[in-house]
Parts: structure tokens; sequence; C-alpha cells
């Protein structure tokens, strides 16, 4: 569920959850929403909300009951603290919505939903969930190649930024820093695997993959040899159980940019999934260089 807010010409959404309005009586003390105010901001534990609001301890651990109870707060993550296991909670949602009446039928409000869930979980309640992943510009692996892809990450970067709530401090790699302990989270990929050693891991369980330089379509069985083709695909991490990636790549720059491209102009277009089966969430574009500068400026969808 979404609660939308028109402002002129702009839409503003928030993830929202359905609440009774019995369960909303767990909010009414003053006390309740200074800590839901310190929750959407970070996950935290009791105790650590109680220093921060210097309130007791026993006064927390009450509201926290109700409020998890009322399913306002959910546990977020578990930690062990002097060998027993800590609940740090969190928001279910950033909003809460009391309806009085039944749903009515709105297609802008849908395609919104539709578009901010495609990029879930990579950005979940306008926070960025991911590692962004570029290759290096310096020779590197066995083909010692250099990535020119770089630079189109910072075009991808400023479209996610339009669905974040805030700026995260660092979520950018080179290809060559990853470690393995990286590879465990959500991870956005930028450029094909000669040039991102980390999309030559995932490619081969990719429903669209690179395979012997070409382009290879397990879906429709087509292969795409142009230089000028590229990819974006949404599936689970193959690296780490629960996790997505989200791969934005070509068989070589042209293509990566091909793929960007695609990623802002046709952004509507690639989260309606693959037009041979929409469940998957696979595209195939082709760049087109509109003014004949060599450069590409514009793309079609292959699949």
């Amino acid at each position: 569920m979404f609660i939308i807010d028109k402002q002129k010409n702009e839409v503003y959404s928030l993830p929202a959850k359905e609440i009774s309005a019995e369960n909303a009586k767990s909010i009414g003390s003053e006390l309740a929403q200074r800590i839901l105010n310190l929750l959407v901001k970070e996950a935290m534990y009791p105790i650590d909300i109680a220093k921060a609001l210097r309130v007791h301890e026993q006064k927390i651990y009450y509201h926290i009951r109700n409020l998890e109870k009322a399913g306002i707060i959910k546990i977020a993550k578990k930690e062990t603290r002097q060998g027993a296991t800590a609940n740090f909670y969190a928001l279910a949602e950033p909003a809460f919505v009391i309806k009085f009446k039944d749903f009515e039928s709105t297609s802008k409000i849908a395609q919104i939903r539709n578009e901010s869930e495609f990029l879930e979980p990579f950005i979940k309640d306008g926070q960025l969930d991911a590692l962004i992943v570029v290759g290096s510009p310096d020779p590197h692996g066995t083909d010692k190649a250099r990535s020119r892809d770089g630079y189109y990450g910072i075009d991808l970067a400023l479209f996610l930024g339009t669905f974040l709530n805030y700026v995260p401090v660092f979520n950018v790699k080179l290809d060559t820093e990853v470690r393995e302990s990286d590879l465990e989270n959500n991870l956005i990929l930028v450029g094909g695997p000669i040039t991102n050693k980390i999309t030559e891991k995932i490619n081969p369980k990719l429903p669209i993959r690179f395979e012997n330089g070409n382009i290879k379509s397990a879906i429709s069985n087509e292969t795409y040899p142009q230089d000028e083709c590229g990819l974006v695909v949404k599936a689970k991490n193959p690296l780490s159980k629960d996790k997505y990636v989200l791969v934005v790549a070509g068989k070589r720059f042209s293509g990566t940019r091909a793929a960007i491209i695609a990623f802002l102009k046709g952004f509507k277009k690639i989260t309606q999934g693959n037009v041979h089966n929409p469940s998957i969430k696979a595209k195939v574009v082709e760049g087109i260089d509109l003014d004949s500068d060599g450069i590409v400026d514009d793309v079609e969808f292959r699949e």
C-alpha cells in the first residue's frame, strides 16, 4: 500500500500499512510517538532507545510490546549482547492508514507502485539497501580490461536518487575493491563481464546473459551480436540467499550506455518485464545514434 501526495506537478509517495482503529491506540501517547520518531531513522535496541530518550527502560519495553503487537513496529535484526539475543526494532512501514472506505481504482497510483516495487529491495522506504559496483578503469582480470562504463553509472545513480529520502555516505565500489562479504548484499552492477568481474561471477545464472561474445536470451532463445546491445536484468543474487542483483550492462561500453539510457528513458517498459514472459524482469535493448555523431543517444527494446 502507498499513500500519495500531489504537490503542483510532483507526485510523492510513501509505503504504508493499514491498521485498525484499535491498534492505532498504541501510538496515542507522546512517548510512543517519540519512540517511533527514532525508529523511522534506524533500527534500535530498546535499551538504546531508553538512553536516547532518557526514559526508564521498563517504560520503553511497555510501548515496544504494544507497538509490535499492533503491527506498527517489527524486529529488523538480532544481535548478541553479553551472551543474550538483542532484538532491534524498526517501523513496519514509514506510514500507517486507518481505512473507512474501500479503495477506488486509480491508474496513476498503480503505475507509481509498479515502478517503486521494481526497485525493491534495492530501495526500501526511501533508503538505498544495495552496493553499486562499477568496473575499474585500471587494467584488471585475465583480459587486462579497462572499464569505460563507470561514468555511465553516475547517470544511473542520479536516477536512483530520485527515489531516495536521503543520500547514503558510501555505497559504490570498483569491482577490484569488492570482497566476499560484499557479495552478500543486494548488488547493482554496471558493465559487462569483461570489465566488471562481479558481473562475470553472476552472469551464468542470469536469464539473459553474456555468452561467447554475444548477448543470449534463455527466455526467447535469441542471440544479439551487436556491440550496441545491452541488457537490464533484475534477478535473485546467486551469491547470496534472499538478496537480488540488478545488472545494467552491455557487450561493450556503447551497449552499457544503451542499457543506461533504456533505464532512464524507458523505465516503465523495464518494470513490465520481458515481452515473452512478463514475470521475468529482463530486457534486451539496442542503442541508436539518432544524430549521427557516433554516440548512442536513444534505444529500441528488442525483447
